[in-house]
């Protein structure tokens, strides 16, 4: 039996850098909550981010924010891991390096972003788009802020730069990957969501076969794995598909709307009743 669903959000419920997740899934989030099932968001977004997109349900979700790097039970941090603070400063040298190719990062903190640029549509699309708590500034590394994560973006794709030189480059010293088409991101070792995923489980007494889980990404390839029934959407990369138990279809066709509607329809029958 089915007591914990965990979701990727970005190529997976919706498309990359959406604003809000589609009306369906908010209605299945609250049928299925209703039947005592934990619903946990699990993003390399920050908490604020993903906390706007399904404030709708008005229900108490779980969320694993930043990849993993930030975790929250009942509106309280349960963990935040922050990155080694010399290689933020040797990870930033390098990445301003790409700002010349139309690239920008963000520096995530416990207390929401910090950007450099000056681009307004950057801007836009990570204070209005993604709903970050952002703060412009002119110098990132001179705030002095602990980072629990440096993301670099792209418009229209980064995965050539990621995949052939960011991530070869740091992986050894950082947990590095691609979230999403435009996004590579930089985190503690630890850092992880799969990792994340356990931590939820043993506080909840949940075991890895009472777990579902969906994504589409490299950074969901650990989240899949510590679940008991795992999605890979059609859309996904082929790295994870070989991984997950099972593929569903894309966000585009709602896939994991899908396939909780009816772990929801059969959760009524075993109730007693029929679902609606």
């Amino acid at each position: 039996m089915i007591k914990l669903i965990a979701t990727d959000v970005d190529g997976t419920l919706v498309k990359d850098s959406s604003r809000e997740v589609y009306e369906e899934y908010i209605d299945i989030i609250k049928k299925l909550t209703d039947q005592g099932i934990y619903i946990m968001v699990a993003s390399g977004r920050q908490y604020g981010s993903i906390r706007r997109m399904f404030e709708r349900a008005e229900r108490e979700l779980l969320y694993i924010a930043e990849n993993g790097a930030h975790i929250i039970m009942n509106k309280e941090t349960v963990s935040m891991t922050k990155m080694n603070r010399a290689y933020v400063e040797e990870i930033m040298t390098d990445l301003r390096g790409y700002y010349k190719e139309n690239c920008h990062v963000v520096a995530s903190t416990p207390n929401g972003c910090l950007i450099e640029s000056k681009e307004k549509d950057f801007i836009r699309l990570i204070s209005e788009e993604y709903r970050n708590d952002v703060r412009l500034t002119e110098d990132i590394l001179g705030e002095k802020e602990d980072i629990i994560k440096l993301a670099i973006y792209r418009k229209g794709g980064i995965r050539s730069i990621g995949e052939t030189v960011l991530i070869p480059k740091w992986k050894e010293r950082v947990k590095t990957c691609m979230a999403g088409e435009e996004w590579v991101d930089f985190m503690d070792f630890s850092v992880d969501k799969g990792n994340a995923l356990q931590t939820v489980q043993k506080k909840l007494g949940i075991s890895r076969e009472e777990t579902m889980a969906f994504g589409d990404n490299n950074n969901d390839i650990g989240m899949i794995l510590a679940a008991g029934e795992s999605y890979a959407v059609e859309n996904g990369v082929k790295e994870l598909k070989e991984k997950a138990k099972h593929i569903c279809k894309s966000y585009e066709e709602k896939g994991v709307y899908q396939v909780l509607r009816t772990l929801w329809e059969e959760g009524g029958k075993e109730k007693g009743h029929e679902s609606i």
